[in-house]
């Protein structure tokens, strides 16, 4: 193993710096590289197939649910964000901008879109009419652009791919629904495809989306005890309509305004699973979205593969003809090389075969998320290896919930008590973890808890763990439950 040990001593031990880890996982697993432009990447195949994953399955369930794909411009006028104040004020110290085409002064400056709401609400306005225009269910995949300060790849970049669901109803009671609804959708395809446990909650006002009523969030547990906001979906109320203007006619004659909505994910969700699953060997990719499922590597000497390869090449077709995403590395490299070389890159299970395995009648399967190798007859590989796959999946979501648990803490009541608390653990394992704290709504208890821990609401989840009586800051009455944690 004198190679294994030499091939991963190339990625940082999460206990020593989690971040630096986190960059030399993806480096080394190949799933991105930097560029020339400050705060953008490269997706390379492995990294962009995830998200093309992650697509497939929220697509499906978006277009279940009566919603269709539109593509709308990445340009957007200044005169567009004056429309909603609010709105502007949120995203203005993140926008980029056009001034100049053609060697010429453009007439208004034009912004390259952090999000779009501005721009499908200029045109909800141009395309509704009546009551018979409605619901408008509309989703787009696209890019955006957010100058971010401090850049970290697929979690926070200057550029990003995402998804953002729009939609104009009749009633406050649809439009709530339908962000009620699309909310689910996320936690559904987070839970079952990335096996990431979720929080599902409302934001507080301080941190809901700019120009919303409402704002939902699922959120998400790393294995540093920080948080990632994997979703979010908004009730934006008449605010975009009254904004630009988008009404219809009801079946009363009366002009109403519509009620809109829009819902996100984005790239940050390929970060967040490699930091839900990942350990100091690299990452563990859950079986549903990975890449390669499984990677088949034939051991044994040189003047024996032929005997081997007899039994390989037919399960290797049988295996791609049951749908399983298998791969076969017949490179002239130790397999020793190649076992931690796939380990690195998460793929769930590795299948070894040699000459005695052929004499046996038997394929030797390694689990990437326990190290576990199990015998299994060659007859019945493929079976074997698609329920496996399975298991592993199932696995991986119990061990993330296991972990979330473990580091969520109920016990907490007081500012005074958080901040021993974050000291405690910063010197014991550095996992401060999640805090579930009551909450008064008062804004300045808010900010005077991240002011002095760092730690910032996360949501108020719909099905709290235990319910909080008082303030974790004043002491009085507690309005909510609320979760706290230091986050991405």
């Amino acid at each position: 193993m004198k190679e294994g040990k030499a091939f991963v001593k190339e990625i940082t031990p999460q206990s020593e710096d989690f971040s630096r880890w986190y960059i030399d996982t993806i480096k080394k697993a190949d799933l991105m590289d930097y560029t020339p432009v400050r705060g953008c990447i490269v997706f390379k195949p492995d990294g962009f197939e995830l998200w093309e994953r992650i697509q497939e399955a929220m697509d499906k369930r978006f277009k279940e649910t009566g919603h269709r794909n539109a593509y709308f411009p990445m340009l957007i006028p200044e005169s567009f964000f004056q429309k909603e104040k609010e709105h502007v004020e949120g995203f203005n110290p993140e926008l980029p901008w056009v001034t100049e085409a053609a060697g010429e002064q453009l007439e208004e400056r034009l912004a390259l879109r952090p999000t779009s709401e501005t721009m499908i609400g200029h045109m909800y306005s141009q395309w509704i009419q009546s009551y018979r225009d409605l619901p408008v269910l509309i989703n787009q995949w696209a890019n955006v652009f957010r100058w971010e300060k401090r850049t970290m790849p697929f979690l926070r970049t200057s550029e990003f791919l995402w998804q953002e669901g729009h939609t104009a109803h009749a009633t406050e009671e649809e439009a709530r629904q339908e962000t009620m609804q699309m909310l689910d959708i996320y936690a559904e395809v987070v839970e079952e495809l990335l096996a990431i446990p979720v929080w599902k909650g409302q934001k507080t006002p301080s941190e809901r989306f700019a120009g919303a009523v409402d704002t939902y969030s699922i959120e998400a547990m790393m294995k540093d005890g920080k948080a990632v906001q994997a979703g979010t979906s908004h009730y934006l109320g008449e605010k975009f309509a009254r904004g630009f203007e988008i009404k219809y006619l009801d079946r009363d004659n009366q002009f109403k305004y519509v009620h809109t909505t829009s819902w996100g994910t984005s790239t940050r969700l390929i970060g967040s699973m490699i930091m839900v699953h990942g350990d100091d060997r690299g990452l563990s990719l859950p079986p549903r979205v990975a890449p390669t499922q499984v990677v088949m590597i034939p051991v044994g000497p040189p003047k024996l593969r032929e005997r081997v390869m007899a039994a390989f090449d037919p399960l290797f077709d049988q295996l791609k003809a049951a749908g399983v995403r298998v791969r076969a590395d017949l490179r002239e490299e130790t397999p020793g090389w190649k076992f931690n070389e796939w380990e690195m890159r998460g793929v769930p299970i590795r299948l070894e075969i040699g000459p005695r395995d052929v004499e046996n009648g038997q394929v030797i399967l390694a689990r990437r998320d326990t190290g576990e190798k199990i015998t299994a007859p060659l007859a019945d590989a493929v079976e074997a290896v698609v329920n496996l796959l399975e298991e592993i999946q199932q696995n991986m979501y119990q061990r993330a919930v296991e972990f979330r648990n473990a580091h969520s803490h109920l016990e907490i009541n007081t500012l005074e008590e958080l901040k021993q608390h974050a000291e405690t653990a910063e010197k014991e394992n550095g996992i401060a973890g999640w805090v579930l704290a009551g909450w008064c709504g008062d804004n300045g208890c808010e900010a005077k808890v991240k002011e002095e821990t760092k730690f910032t609401s996360r949501n108020i989840p719909f099905e709290p763990p235990a319910q909080k009586s008082a303030c974790i800051c004043c002491g009085k009455e507690a309005m909510h439950t609320v979760w706290f944690a230091r986050a991405y």
